[in-house]
């Protein structure tokens, strides 16, 4: 018999909307929260975002139950589809029952812990795997080895790492935090278990507005980078560039300046526009607040703000040399690039900012209690930029 549909009074939507855009989570995580369907909380935010609310046309008796009956068909074959996309692996290298039951089991209890009991029957799975009921509850029943026993403990520690990112740590960076936390385990080993918990870190999405416009003034500026985004020691070589977010008043820009040795954003400024005055905010946070050597290279693309006289002029009387790559060349500006790509993939593209007051508090949250201080980085070999600035002053006082 199908669930009776629910129904939802304006209070509800619009304090679930408000779950969204004042807490600044997506709305996947807020929509299993409240045990609701993601596609519906985001129409709701979108239209909260129009503040319009269209009214659906009244329905006949027969149309609910119809509605009601397609509903759950629907439910019926994503339910499937998804579950035959997770036990994809296993059906392509012909498993042995087994594992087959050992995915069963394990996609039941996460099903059950992490979306409320929302969960396909095990029944329905046995079917879709084309293995016997019987067999299962045969194989349930005996005792758990000691390798099913040390995986259901990993799971455990994998969902708190994974959690504790705001589900944006791939399998690399979670295996990073076990070492960190002295658990023992293979990267494959994490790499599996992720798959068969479901554990999706946030992807990229492209965005193809490009902020750099030359003035056919900037002069003969060198490269002193190379690509090169290494450096010794912190306050040596740093790269800056401009991003923009969008907020429900329009866009707000990101001016950054990042350290090659710790990663760090070590100076950001942020306004409704992108001249030269934002990128001179940054670079007075950062002198301000970092020990930069004279002669410390600052490294840019060729916009017309970054290649401007008054800009040059800020270098100067700061002690720092100029830098640039070449035009249209993103590798040439790669570091900031990619700083770029993790708050957009981790966070501004995963909430929405109905103001530019409240985009900035979140933006100045994540680079400096999240990215500074906890994200590990790759090119750091999955240490923090905090841990590797920490590092670097325990050498330099040893020494």
């Amino acid at each position: 018999m199908p669930r009776p549909k629910k129904n939802f009074t304006p209070e509800y939507r619009e304090e679930a909307v408000k779950s969204v855009i004042e807490t600044s989570r997506s709305v996947t995580q807020v929509a299993r929260e409240l045990g609701i369907n993601p596609g519906t909380l985001s129409n709701w935010v979108s239209a909260f975002k129009r503040d319009h609310a269209g009214e659906e046309p009244a329905l006949s008796m027969d149309e609910r139950a119809r509605l009601r009956e397609l509903e759950r068909e629907t439910r019926e074959l994503r339910m499937e589809n998804e579950f035959l996309k997770k036990a994809a692996g296993i059906l392509c290298q012909g498993s042995s029952l087994s594992e087959k039951f050992e995915f069963i089991d394990a996609e039941y209890a996460n099903r059950l812990t992490r979306e409320n009991g929302n969960a396909p029957s095990i029944v329905k799975m046995c079917r879709w795997l084309e293995v016997k009921r019987s067999s299962f509850n045969d194989w349930r029943s005996r005792p758990m080895s000691a390798t099913a026993r040390r995986q259901g403990e990993l799971k455990l520690i994998i969902v708190k790492s994974f959690e504790e990112s705001d589900e944006t740590y791939g399998y690399r960076r979670v295996h990073a935090d076990l070492v960190a936390w002295g658990v023992t385990c293979g990267l494959e080993l994490v790499r599996k278990l992720m798959r068969e918990l479901g554990l999706e870190p946030c992807q990229p999405r492209p965005w193809r507005h490009c902020l750099t416009e030359q003035d056919g003034q900037a002069g003969p500026i060198p490269d002193l980078v190379d690509r090169d985004f290494t450096a010794d020691a912190p306050g040596h070589k740093m790269v800056g560039d401009i991003t923009y977010v969008s907020t429900w008043e329009g866009w707000l820009y990101l001016a950054t300046v990042l350290d090659c040795h710790t990663k760090a954003v070590i100076g950001w400024a942020m306004d409704d526009n992108y001249k030269t005055p934002l990128i001179e905010a940054a670079i007075d946070m950062a002198v301000r607040n970092h020990d930069l050597v004279d002669g410390a290279i600052f490294h840019s693309d060729r916009g017309s703000n970054y290649t401007s006289a008054q800009f040059a002029a800020t270098l100067k009387n700061n002690n720092l040399r100029q830098s640039v790559g070449r035009t249209g060349i993103c590798y040439d500006n790669a570091m900031a690039e990619s700083f770029f790509g993790a708050l957009k993939n981790e966070r501004t593209h995963r909430t929405e900012y109905p103001t530019r007051d409240h985009a900035r508090r979140d933006i100045a949250r994540y680079i400096e209690l999240r990215y500074n201080t906890k994200r590990r980085h790759s090119g750091l070999g999955y240490r923090t930029p905090q841990q590797a600035h920490d590092d670097y002053l325990e050498t330099q006082s040893a020494a």
